[in-house]
């Protein structure tokens, strides 16, 4: 028996002397070696090393990585652009602060460029993974955080001069990178050869609607150790287990995708916790000219058809075409690609044509390689890059090939989450991420101590996955209607995860605590067994069979947004239907703003102000930023709640059948929405869209602005609420018509509790929006991206006014 366990031994001592001869700090003039495998530096906590990272046969790159992971995970490289040699090679540290990384015969491949005038006294690897050189006085003559490669750690801050690539596992270089953009805006960009195009935050999205300001100096973002990364444009999102005490990077993966990681400490595994992009697949241009990225269920590539791979290692090379276009129109055909798009090549855009009218279109122009016709909109296009096969994407792509082109209906590219992988050639593998090489060197004696640990390990995951399955089988926690369709995937939809009633019973003490109730049911306050506290609300009228409910309930579950409420998860058990929503502290607009004289609360001018912009900013991201079109419906004071800072965040939205972008919906059988805020077209026969939630907002503005009810405006208790809104709106709309010191009208219709004290230029912006939100016609009411831009605009005018006063009273 100590025979078998002698290598064991050997291994852990061995283990264990080189952790003792790793060093923690390297002094002038001494060097780390690569053939030395001990020539590392730790950080004093051992989660970071630092050294000569192998990543191939005979090629080696001086890197910091995570000590205690699965597989190594390199944060920081020096030459990764000029691998050093396996013997030869080593590090430097000179006296001036330089750090020199030198190849077998002597020759410089990297240097930090520090020349100091003052002594270097230590490089060290720090606990937070940032390698430094240390001068008199500890003063840091240079640090590795402020030249990041492809990942950013906690506390490590992305400036307008720094910029993550993207890089595989071999440090190669890739197109993408995540940098501050000429108007102070983070994005992540396609580099190609001559030109940089964004494709997140989604491009076709202004400066304002972005939350961001061109005339902003300040360019700074930054992750916490809590897990929450805030930039100085605005641009936030967080870890789906934010908190203390978890290890994370933040990662621009060779897909282009921009996913952040924590680490399980147990098993030294990662998982995603927050990402750009759910779907890889919308990243731009991952499959090159003339590819589709399909998903299978996997996110893969194809070629469009009548089109061959270029390189079968690398699929993003994109693929070539086996045909010349014609001009003669007579030789040329079309062939369907359904739910498929090119996206971000658009030529330009015929609005309400026919679909024969766009085929002439492309036909006539001899450059048009295709066309997208969606909705009566026709986009031809030239290029045919950022290919992409949805069924989330409406409308039909439209190849151009010539006649004599045969094209069998098996090699249309088209994504299938449920069936097999997609792979045209059969021998060859159409994932994206790179794999590692194995090695089958060895001697006959290791394989032998290697198959001992193997043995132990696997009794060990057996017992351990048997566990696992136990408390998951027990708990309930498994998904249904879920498919992993790309690395991290699962993991963020288990945070928006399915729920049992026994579980909410729990969590809400059997129903007991309400906190709300409207007309699609009734809310209660929960706790869930990770200590989260959450609202919890018992749907009622829900109509819809078990498939359609959860369709509908994972594009709410994808919908995040500052301005909106989070929706963790949902119960569908028997005849339950419940969600389960992020817990706001505070109540309901309707009871802080209609409250009475004696009460404590009173909403102040730039609380209201903020509100309108808050709302305005949610609806604008349902109705143009989601991917899947959506419309509230019933929008009103009693679904604005406001947390603790009187941020604004609008509730059940999502509720309403979602509508097909950019027309009506046959489906919406029935009024939707609460007297006094419903548009003039739910009770006529007027197509329904985005501009229901218009009127409604306009409504809600004046609400703001009164301080009460338009139903309790009326002259009489006959006179119905909406005659009671066309007669203040025509009141209004005059009083705007008015000119000079004729203005006084806005003091007396401002809520006289405010005692006068609002901003003038920001109050009468409110009553024109109001007003023209409230329109009968819908197609004269503005859209909530203008809304959001109007509001921006004048909310900067205004503080520059208060600026220059200031400044002139100083004077």
């Amino acid at each position: 028996m100590d025979t078998h366990f002698t290598p064991l031994l050997l291994l852990t001592s061995v283990h264990l002397l080189l952790h003792i001869s790793a060093h923690e700090f390297l002094l002038p003039g001494s060097a780390l070696s690569v053939e030395d495998s001990s020539d590392m530096l730790h950080s004093p906590n051992g989660a970071f090393t630092c050294g000569f990272n192998n990543i191939s046969h005979n090629a080696f790159v001086f890197s910091v990585w995570f000590t205690n992971t699965a597989e190594k995970t390199v944060v920081w490289s020096a030459n990764h652009l000029q691998p050093v040699h396996s013997w030869g090679s080593k590090v430097l540290l000179d006296t001036d602060g330089g750090i020199v990384v030198k190849d077998y015969n002597g020759q410089l491949v990297w240097e930090n460029g520090v020349y100091s005038s003052s002594n270097a006294e230590q490089a060290q690897l720090l606990d937070t993974g940032n390698l430094i050189v240390k001068g008199q006085g500890d003063i840091i003559l240079w640090q590795s955080f402020d030249s990041p490669t492809d990942t950013l750690l906690p506390n490590q801050n992305i400036t307008s001069s720094t910029k993550l690539v993207s890089a595989n596992r071999l440090l190669v270089h890739g197109s993408y990178s995540f940098h501050f953009d000429d108007e102070h805006l983070l994005a992540l960009f396609q580099d190609l050869k001559d030109t940089s195009f964004i494709y997140w935050p989604i491009p076709e999205n202004n400066v304002w609607s972005k939350k961001g300001n061109s005339f902003r100096a300040t360019t700074i973002g930054v992750l916490d150790s809590w897990g929450y990364f805030l930039g100085s444009d605005d641009l936030h999102f967080n870890a789906s287990d934010w908190g203390l005490g978890v290890m994370r990077r933040l990662t621009l993966d060779y897909d282009g995708n921009l996913r952040l990681y924590s680490l399980n400490k147990p098993n030294g595994r990662w998982s995603v916790t927050w990402m750009a992009y759910l779907e890889t697949c919308f990243v731009r241009g991952l499959c090159g000219m003339n590819g589709i990225c399909v998903y299978t269920p996997r996110p893969a590539c194809a070629c469009a058809p009548g089109h061959e791979i270029i390189d079968q290692s690398d699929r993003s090379k994109g693929c070539r075409p086996k045909f010349s276009l014609s001009c003669n129109r007579k030789e040329m055909k079309f062939v369907k690609l359904p739910s498929t798009d090119f996206i971000g090549y658009d030529q330009s855009q015929y609005s309400l044509v026919s679909f024969l009218t766009c085929k002439k279109i492309c036909l006539k122009d001899c450059s048009c390689k295709g066309f997208l016709y969606r909705d009566g909109n026709c986009y031809p296009k030239s290029f045919l890059g950022g290919g992409l096969s949805s069924p989330q994407l409406p409308g039909s792509f439209y190849l151009k090939l010539p006649k004599t082109l045969q094209v069998l209906a098996s090699s249309i590219p088209h994504s299938q989450p449920s069936g097999p992988r997609y792979d045209p050639n059969c021998s060859v593998n159409a994932d994206f991420l790179d794999k590692p090489e194995s090695s089958h060197r060895g001697s006959q004696y290791l394989y032998l101590i290697y198959g001992f640990l193997s043995a132990i390990f696997c009794v060990e995951v057996i017992f351990v996955a048997l566990g696992c399955w136990f408390i998951l089988r027990r708990e309930g926690k498994h998904l249904t209607g879920v498919w992993p369709a790309e690395v991290g995937y699962e993991m963020i939809t288990n945070h928006f995860r399915r729920y049992t009633y026994t579980e909410l019973q729990k969590a809400t003490r059997k129903f007991k605590d309400e906190i709300g109730r409207g007309a699609s049911g009734l809310v209660y306050k929960g706790v869930l067994r990770d200590k989260r506290a959450v609202a919890v609300k018992r749907l009622a009228d829900i109509k819809q069979g078990e498939e359609e409910f959860q369709h509908e309930l994972s594009v709410i579950g994808r919908i995040y947004h500052m301005n909106l409420v989070r929706v963790w998860g949902f119960c569908s058990d028997g005849p339950h239907r419940i969600l389960v929503l992020e817990y706001i502290e505070n109540e309901s607009l309707d009871k802080t703003l209609f409250s009475t004289k004696d009460s404590h609360i009173l909403l102040q001018w730039n609380d209201r102000f903020k509100i309108a912009l808050g709302v305005a900013k949610g609806l604008a991201y349902l109705h143009h930023e989601c991917l899947e079109w959506v419309i509230h419906c019933d929008l009103k004071p009693e679904n604005i709640l406001l947390d603790e800072n009187f941020e604004p965040k609008i509730t059940d939205f999502g509720l309403a059948k979602l509508l097909n972008r950019g027309g009506s919906n046959k489906n919406v059988s029935r009024v939707h929405g609460t007297r006094g805020y419903i548009a003039p077209e739910w009770v006529s026969s007027a197509p329904i869209t985005a501009k229901v939630d218009v009127y409604s907002f306009g409504v809600v503005l004046l609400e703001l602005l009164k301080g009460s009810r338009v139903s309790d405006w009326a002259s009489d208790a006959d006179e119905e609420v909406e005659m009671v809104l066309r007669r203040v709106i025509k009141m209004l709309a005059e009083k705007l018509m008015l000119e000079g010191g004729e203005q006084l009208w806005i003091t007396d219709f401002i809520d006289s509790r405010l005692n006068s004290q609002f901003n003038n230029l920001q109050a009468r912006t409110m009553v024109k929006l109001a007003v023209s939100c409230v329109e009968e016609d819908r197609r004269k009411r503005p859209t909530m991206e203008n809304v959001v831009q109007m509001l921006l605009s004048v909310d900067e005018a205004s503080g520059i006014i208060q600026q220059y006063s200031a400044s002139s009273k100083r004077v």
